[in-house]
Protein backbone atom coordinates (compact mmCIF):
# COMPACT_ATOMS: atom_id res chain seq x y z
CA UNK A 1 0.00 0.00 0.00
CA UNK A 2 1.70 3.06 -0.92
CA UNK A 3 1.79 6.59 1.01
CA UNK A 4 -0.39 7.78 -1.21
CA UNK A 5 -3.19 5.82 0.23
CA UNK A 6 -2.97 7.58 3.66
CA UNK A 7 -6.04 7.87 5.02
CA UNK A 8 -7.54 12.01 4.99
CA UNK A 9 -5.88 13.18 8.38
CA UNK A 10 -8.85 15.41 9.75
CA UNK A 11 -11.94 12.50 8.60
CA UNK A 12 -12.41 10.57 12.01
CA UNK A 13 -15.11 9.07 10.46
CA UNK A 14 -12.66 6.38 8.80
CA UNK A 15 -12.42 3.21 10.72
CA UNK A 16 -9.29 1.21 11.19
CA UNK A 17 -9.45 -2.30 9.20
CA UNK A 18 -6.17 -3.48 11.06
CA UNK A 19 -4.33 -4.17 14.70
CA UNK A 20 -2.51 -1.08 15.92
CA UNK A 21 0.28 -2.92 17.03
CA UNK A 22 1.02 -3.93 13.35
CA UNK A 23 1.54 0.08 12.87
CA UNK A 24 5.22 0.48 14.15
CA UNK A 25 6.44 -2.66 11.94
CA UNK A 26 5.14 -1.84 8.94
CA UNK A 27 5.24 1.26 6.60
CA UNK A 28 2.48 0.22 4.54
CA UNK A 29 -0.27 0.66 7.07
CA UNK A 30 -1.93 3.57 6.91
CA UNK A 31 -2.38 5.39 10.10
CA UNK A 32 -6.27 6.79 10.18
CA UNK A 33 -7.54 9.96 11.74
CA UNK A 34 -8.10 9.41 15.15
CA UNK A 35 -5.24 6.29 15.78
CA UNK A 36 -4.20 7.80 18.76
CA UNK A 37 -5.59 10.03 21.61
CA UNK A 38 -2.57 12.42 23.13
CA UNK A 39 0.98 12.44 22.57
CA UNK A 40 2.10 9.50 25.16
CA UNK A 41 0.74 6.86 22.59
CA UNK A 42 2.35 8.25 19.70
CA UNK A 43 5.46 8.50 21.55
CA UNK A 44 4.54 4.62 22.76
CA UNK A 45 4.46 3.46 19.03
CA UNK A 46 7.71 5.47 17.94
CA UNK A 47 10.05 3.95 20.46
CA UNK A 48 9.33 0.47 19.21
CA UNK A 49 8.51 1.37 14.96
CA UNK A 50 10.89 -0.02 12.33
CA UNK A 51 8.68 1.56 9.98
CA UNK A 52 12.22 2.32 8.35
CA UNK A 53 15.82 1.62 9.07
CA UNK A 54 16.32 4.32 11.77
CA UNK A 55 14.86 2.57 14.03
CA UNK A 56 17.79 0.03 14.19
CA UNK A 57 20.14 3.01 15.78
CA UNK A 58 18.35 5.44 17.56
CA UNK A 59 18.82 5.63 21.63
CA UNK A 60 15.22 7.65 21.73
CA UNK A 61 12.55 8.66 19.59
CA UNK A 62 11.92 12.61 19.19
CA UNK A 63 8.23 13.21 19.83
CA UNK A 64 8.18 16.96 20.87
CA UNK A 65 8.35 19.20 23.64
CA UNK A 66 6.35 22.49 24.54
CA UNK A 67 2.56 23.16 25.08
CA UNK A 68 -0.41 20.78 23.39
CA UNK A 69 -2.47 23.78 23.93
CA UNK A 70 -0.24 26.24 21.65
CA UNK A 71 -1.66 27.80 18.93
CA UNK A 72 1.82 27.37 17.02
CA UNK A 73 3.51 24.16 15.90
CA UNK A 74 7.25 24.44 15.04
CA UNK A 75 8.60 21.43 12.72
CA UNK A 76 12.15 20.86 12.16
CA UNK A 77 14.03 18.79 9.90
CA UNK A 78 15.67 15.54 12.06
CA UNK A 79 16.77 14.73 15.26
CA UNK A 80 20.78 14.94 15.91
CA UNK A 81 22.52 13.84 18.36
CA UNK A 82 21.69 15.51 21.62
CA UNK A 83 17.98 15.12 20.59
CA UNK A 84 18.56 11.39 20.10
CA UNK A 85 20.15 11.18 23.14
CA UNK A 86 17.51 13.14 24.82
CA UNK A 87 14.46 12.02 23.15
CA UNK A 88 13.49 16.01 22.83
CA UNK A 89 13.80 18.46 19.88
CA UNK A 90 16.21 21.71 19.42
CA UNK A 91 18.11 20.86 22.39
CA UNK A 92 21.05 22.03 21.21
CA UNK A 93 22.80 25.28 20.17
CA UNK A 94 19.88 25.78 17.75
CA UNK A 95 17.17 25.11 19.90
CA UNK A 96 19.06 27.39 22.11
CA UNK A 97 19.15 30.19 19.48
CA UNK A 98 15.16 28.96 18.20
CA UNK A 99 14.42 29.45 22.32
CA UNK A 100 15.99 32.90 21.70
CA UNK A 101 14.36 33.97 18.62
CA UNK A 102 10.99 32.99 20.04
CA UNK A 103 11.52 34.90 23.12
CA UNK A 104 12.48 38.09 20.94
CA UNK A 105 8.86 38.46 20.00
CA UNK A 106 7.53 37.89 23.41
CA UNK A 107 6.97 33.73 23.17
CA UNK A 108 8.08 31.16 25.16
CA UNK A 109 9.16 27.35 24.17
CA UNK A 110 6.87 26.32 27.15
CA UNK A 111 4.28 27.73 26.83
CA UNK A 112 3.45 29.20 23.29
CA UNK A 113 4.67 26.35 20.96
CA UNK A 114 4.61 22.73 20.63
CA UNK A 115 8.02 21.71 18.85
CA UNK A 116 8.36 18.35 16.65
CA UNK A 117 10.18 17.48 13.81
CA UNK A 118 9.50 15.71 10.10
CA UNK A 119 11.22 12.55 11.23
CA UNK A 120 11.38 11.09 15.06
CA UNK A 121 14.40 9.58 14.44
CA UNK A 122 18.05 10.73 14.01
CA UNK A 123 19.64 9.42 10.87
CA UNK A 124 23.43 8.09 10.59
CA UNK A 125 26.05 10.64 11.14
CA UNK A 126 23.36 13.52 10.71
CA UNK A 127 22.27 12.76 7.25
CA UNK A 128 19.49 14.00 5.45
CA UNK A 129 16.52 11.80 6.01
CA UNK A 130 15.83 9.96 2.61
CA UNK A 131 12.13 10.69 0.90
CA UNK A 132 11.97 6.32 2.07
CA UNK A 133 11.83 7.78 5.98
CA UNK A 134 10.03 11.34 5.55
CA UNK A 135 6.96 8.78 4.30
CA UNK A 136 7.43 6.38 6.82
CA UNK A 137 7.30 9.18 9.25
CA UNK A 138 5.01 11.32 7.96
CA UNK A 139 2.00 9.39 9.66
CA UNK A 140 3.09 10.35 13.30
CA UNK A 141 3.21 14.04 12.24
CA UNK A 142 0.12 14.12 11.01
CA UNK A 143 -1.32 12.45 14.15
CA UNK A 144 0.19 14.89 15.90
CA UNK A 145 -0.83 18.15 13.85
CA UNK A 146 -4.86 16.87 14.62
CA UNK A 147 -4.24 16.53 17.80
CA UNK A 148 -2.52 19.71 18.75
CA UNK A 149 -5.07 22.01 16.00
CA UNK A 150 -2.02 24.58 15.72
CA UNK A 151 -3.19 27.60 14.12
CA UNK A 152 0.01 28.26 12.79
CA UNK A 153 2.70 26.14 11.64
CA UNK A 154 6.07 27.25 10.80
CA UNK A 155 8.45 24.88 9.18
CA UNK A 156 11.94 24.76 9.64
CA UNK A 157 14.29 24.48 6.94
CA UNK A 158 13.62 22.56 3.19
CA UNK A 159 13.41 19.12 4.59
CA UNK A 160 9.98 20.37 6.81
CA UNK A 161 8.97 22.33 4.22
CA UNK A 162 8.93 19.57 1.80
CA UNK A 163 8.07 16.93 3.92
CA UNK A 164 5.20 18.70 5.13
CA UNK A 165 3.61 20.19 2.09
CA UNK A 166 5.40 18.25 -0.88
CA UNK A 167 7.09 21.89 -1.83
CA UNK A 168 10.54 21.54 -2.92
CA UNK A 169 11.12 25.46 -3.39
CA UNK A 170 14.11 26.98 -1.69
CA UNK A 171 13.96 28.31 1.49
CA UNK A 172 15.55 31.51 0.28
CA UNK A 173 12.43 32.16 -2.19
CA UNK A 174 9.67 30.64 0.24
CA UNK A 175 10.82 32.28 3.60
CA UNK A 176 8.10 34.34 5.26
CA UNK A 177 5.58 33.84 2.79
CA UNK A 178 2.09 32.59 4.71
CA UNK A 179 0.98 28.98 2.83
CA UNK A 180 -2.97 27.84 3.27
CA UNK A 181 -2.59 23.78 4.58
CA UNK A 182 -5.74 22.07 5.87
CA UNK A 183 -7.12 25.21 6.85
CA UNK A 184 -4.20 26.39 8.11
CA UNK A 185 -1.27 28.77 7.80
CA UNK A 186 1.93 27.50 7.36
CA UNK A 187 5.49 29.36 6.85
CA UNK A 188 8.35 28.06 6.34
CA UNK A 189 11.21 29.83 7.94
CA UNK A 190 15.24 29.59 8.01
CA UNK A 191 16.56 26.79 10.70
CA UNK A 192 18.44 28.07 13.27
CA UNK A 193 21.37 25.62 12.43
CA UNK A 194 21.24 28.14 9.39
CA UNK A 195 21.67 31.05 10.97
CA UNK A 196 24.38 29.96 13.31
CA UNK A 197 26.38 29.04 10.26
CA UNK A 198 25.21 33.07 8.68
CA UNK A 199 25.36 35.11 12.17
CA UNK A 200 25.76 38.63 10.37
CA UNK A 201 22.82 40.52 11.50
CA UNK A 202 23.16 43.35 8.94
CA UNK A 203 20.11 44.00 6.84
CA UNK A 204 19.44 41.54 3.92
CA UNK A 205 21.03 39.13 5.72
CA UNK A 206 19.55 35.40 6.88
CA UNK A 207 19.16 36.96 10.87
CA UNK A 208 17.39 40.30 9.54
CA UNK A 209 15.59 38.81 7.37
CA UNK A 210 14.43 35.75 10.66
CA UNK A 211 13.62 39.14 12.37
CA UNK A 212 11.32 40.39 10.00
CA UNK A 213 9.21 36.56 9.44
CA UNK A 214 8.99 36.12 13.50
CA UNK A 215 7.70 39.74 13.93
CA UNK A 216 4.74 38.83 11.33
CA UNK A 217 4.34 35.65 12.95
CA UNK A 218 3.57 36.97 15.81
CA UNK A 219 1.45 39.70 14.53
CA UNK A 220 -0.71 37.05 12.70
CA UNK A 221 -1.00 35.17 16.20
CA UNK A 222 -2.78 38.01 17.92
CA UNK A 223 -4.83 38.81 14.84
CA UNK A 224 -5.85 35.32 15.26
CA UNK A 225 -6.37 35.21 19.35
CA UNK A 226 -8.59 39.08 18.59
CA UNK A 227 -10.98 36.72 16.32
CA UNK A 228 -11.91 34.01 18.94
Amino acid sequence: MSSDLQLSLFDNNQSATFQTDSIPANAKIPIPPGTYQNMEQIGEHCNRCHRCELGNSRTHAVIGRGNPQASILIVGEAPGQNEDETGLPFVGRSGKLLDKILESVGLSAETDVFIANVIKCRPPNNRPPTAKEIEACKPYLLEQIRILDPKIILLTGATALKGLLSDKRPISKIRGQWIEWENRLCMPIFHPSYLLRNPSREPETPKWFMWQDMQAIKAKLDELKEQL
